[in-house]
């Protein structure tokens, strides 16, 4: 009875890694294809960047399910395992052009990014005079957001694939949230993992302990909305000993002032798992 038993779950495993491998090929198509799209010289859409980063995660969680599968039927249930050699190779070789096609993609990203940073400062000239971001690069992006806050858009899709654009409510107060999360480094790296951006979001490991952002709202948000969402991340009983510290801003006149210059400061003097609103 228990040798049918085993049988039956090996053969349900074996189940989850031929669906998985199904589900692996359809991201992997739709990655390739996002891939083609995207060159340091042309011009791609914002948002075509947040859905290929998508699509490679899809890729990752397939890998992650059959090897998970493939882990308990090497080990517990090895003397029911049918291997398939076949399908082996085909995931590693999926898993190979996968991993080269991203590291391509992230260096064509970066030199876009890198593009828009030199074209906004000839063109404004801007000295940076606010310290929230390290990088030269995320300075620029946040002033440029800023500078064109109400000309922002961005796009949504219908699950069949046909492009709409999201309706953005015009004339609203939009704003950007500046955000810093202090802690030991191991707890900000799990939750620098498991957080997820919008496109227009900027995020920064400021330091070891430290990960700082700007959070771009496309339409009116109190700001206590924003520190409900953060107090429920650091209130889970793993992040209890984080620090968070929030400011909101709408121009970039509010990033000169000196309390976004002494945010460090205040932040490092906060209590254990307190969220702190700052005022502008």
């Amino acid at each position: 009875m228990q040798q049918g038993s085993f049988q039956a779950i090996a053969a349900g495993l074996e189940q989850i890694m031929e669906n998985a491998r199904l589900d692996l090929r359809a991201a992997m198509d739709q990655f390739e294809e996002l891939c083609l799209r995207i060159t340091a010289e042309r011009n791609v859409p914002i948002d075509i960047f947040t859905e290929t980063r998508q699509a490679y995660k899809k890729i990752q969680d397939q890998l992650t399910k059959i090897s998970g599968a493939r882990q308990l039927l090497e080990g517990k249930y090895k003397h029911y395992y049918r291997r398939n050699y076949q399908l082996e190779k085909e995931i590693m070789q999926i898993a190979f052009l996968a991993k080269s096609l991203y590291l391509t993609f992230e260096e064509t990203d970066a030199k876009r990014k890198r593009k828009g940073v030199q074209e906004y400062s000839e063109a404004h000239g801007q000295q940076i005079v606010f310290p929230w971001f390290q990088s030269k690069e995320n300075q620029i992006v946040l002033l440029r957001n800023l500078h064109n806050l109400d000309e922002l858009d961005y796009k949504t899709k219908f699950k069949l694939g046909f492009e709409r654009r999201q309706e953005v409510i015009q004339n609203v107060l939009r704003s950007v949230f500046l955000f810093a999360l202090l802690g030991e480094p191991k707890l900000i790296d799990i939750l620098q993992s498991r957080m997820r951006f919008r496109e227009y979001d900027i995020t920064e490991r400021y330091k070891e302990d430290e990960f700082r952002g700007a959070l771009t709202h496309l339409k009116e948000v109190s700001p206590s909305e924003v520190q409900k969402v953060l107090r429920r991340i650091v209130g889970t009983s793993e992040f209890l000993k984080l620090k968070c510290l929030l400011l909101k801003i709408q121009s970039q006149d509010d990033l000169k002032k000196a309390i976004v210059r002494t945010a460090g400061d205040i932040l490092r003097s906060m209590d254990e798992g307190e969220v702190r609103l700052l005022s502008i």
